[in-house]
């Protein structure tokens, strides 16, 4: 059952009106867990530790005490689970005609009579259906049973070892025929499970902090949507500034994932989730950075002293002769991330303060630049998430100044150059190489597909669990 919530989760979880991550899992999905779900469950039964049982059976002259000790499991018959979507409820979960064997020893005393040996218990022709009710609880999946039946075929209990006495005889006989207790004990296990992962489910923070400045809300905006061929998950998916939260100038779109059905999971992601992100980090101060010289290669053509800029900016060279320089770049605005056919263009507001630098490290405002970025990139998946970015264009004007009026028409020029010989190509480089697609509890994505639309991007992709294969 872990499995399944797993993967209803994938991509999991105010209210802001519409979301900006949606999620579907298709019946391929449904059927692949179900494969998982089969391998994953034979290998927890090989691993279990069966804890050691005792009691006591009365034989009418006395008490007979035993203990079961040394217990396995030996997986006989597992086939596939079957997994449905039921439109308006949930998943159906039917395991049937399962086979299980079980080994170990056993131990009697009756008085000073001991006995022992081995025993073998053989479960047979198993019949599970369970239904289960997938919710929205303040923001969290919630996961209920609503209804549980279990069959059980037969059940085979061998003793070996042990005298031929009537004492053991009994023993073996108060074991025979326990194909209704053992029935009974099947839906109580399974609403006992449902019960720990929906604990589990209401313990996940829907408010996660990420790295110093930002955290991230991740609640449903609506109840899960669950049809004939597919579920659905609304998750709001917002960034805030740690410092100082507050909500965008900006609000989300409608969109919709396209349904495809040749893969596990769909995803689509709005432009509100990475421009809510920006605005976070522009709201916690983190868009901004120092330049100093001594941050600048030493092969650089231009160095921040007032000689070398006094060639663009005359009048350093007679106010602040011979001095070093120190720029604080910063956004001004939020950057601006829109999703086309095909394209993701990118707006960057933002502005150079400059300063001299006294001897005592006093720094003198001198003037302030404006910028103004637009570019371009496309992004694809292969093994990595790659991409590639090119500029639009980039202007620069004199946004106020201490030291009167200058052109900047030079400036704007070797910006421009600066950008396209030495930032993009780094940039492109790092992009080219990709970045590893995410992993959840050991499950990675495989064949998948990116696609950028009006608004969103949508990724459809099958899932592997990383140590089966499968």
């Amino acid at each position: 059952m872990q499995l399944v919530i797993y993967f209803l989760m994938i991509v999991t979880y105010t209210h802001a009106d519409y979301p900006a991550l949606k999620a579907l899992l298709s019946e391929k999905g449904l059927r692949d867990v179900s494969q998982m779900l089969s391998v994953q469950i034979q290998s927890k039964l090989k691993r279990t530790e069966i804890p050691e049982v005792r009691g006591g059976v009365d034989i009418k002259i006395g008490t007979l005490y035993y203990v079961l000790s040394n217990m396995r499991v030996v997986v006989r018959s597992m086939p596939d689970p079957s997994l449905v979507f039921v439109e308006g409820t949930g998943v159906s979960v039917e395991v049937s005609q399962l086979t299980l064997a079980f080994t170990g020893n056993w131990a009697t005393q009756f008085g000073i009579i001991h006995d022992g040996g081995s025993f073998d218990l053989a479960v047979y022709n198993v019949h599970i259906y369970t239904l289960l009710q997938l919710a929205d609880d303040a923001g969290r999946l919630s996961i209920t049973t609503v209804q549980c039946s279990a069959n059980v075929g037969g059940v085979n209990f061998q003793f070996h070892g042990g005298a031929s006495s009537f004492i053991f005889k009994l023993f073996a006989r108060a074991f025979s025929g326990k194909k209704d207790e053992i029935r009974e004990k099947i839906c109580p296990a399974v609403q006992k499970a449902i019960i720990g992962l929906e604990e589990t489910l209401q313990e996940i923070p829907v408010n996660i902090p990420v790295g110093p400045y930002i955290s991230l809300s991740i609640p449903l905006t609506s109840s899960p949507a669950v049809t004939h061929q597919s579920f659905d998950l609304d998750i709001k998916v917002e960034f805030y500034s740690r410092s100082s939260p507050s909500e965008p100038p900006f609000s989300p779109s409608v969109f919709d994932v396209p349904y495809a059905e040749n893969y596990t999971l769909s995803m689509a992601a709005s432009e509100f989730l990475v421009n809510s992100a920006a605005y976070a980090f522009l709201s916690s101060g983190a868009l901004q950075i120092n330049i100093r010289d001594d941050m600048i290669p030493k092969s650089s053509p231009i160095h921040l002293n007032t000689s070398q800029f006094g060639a663009f900016v005359p009048q350093l060279r007679t106010l602040y002769p011979n001095m070093e320089m120190q720029v604080l770049l910063y956004a001004s605005e939020t950057p601006l991330f829109s999703f086309s056919s095909g394209v993701i263009d990118i707006h960057v507001p933002a502005a150079a303060k400059f300063s001299a630098v006294k001897p005592d490290g006093t720094l003198v405002p001198l003037f302030r630049l404006d910028l103004d970025g637009s570019f371009s990139g496309s992004a694809r998946i292969d093994k990595n998430l790659t991409g590639a970015l090119q500029m639009k264009n980039l202007t620069l004007t004199l946004g106020s100044s201490e030291i009167g009026d200058f052109k900047t028409d030079t400036l704007e020029q070797m910006s421009v150059m600066a950008v396209k010989m030495f930032v993009l190509p780094k940039i492109n480089a790092a992009l080219k190489t990709g970045f590893p697609l995410p992993t959840l509890k050991g499950f990675r994505l495989i064949n998948s597909q990116l696609l950028i639309k009006n608004g969103f991007v949508a990724i459809f992709t099958d899932v592997q669990d990383s140590l089966t294969g499968i």
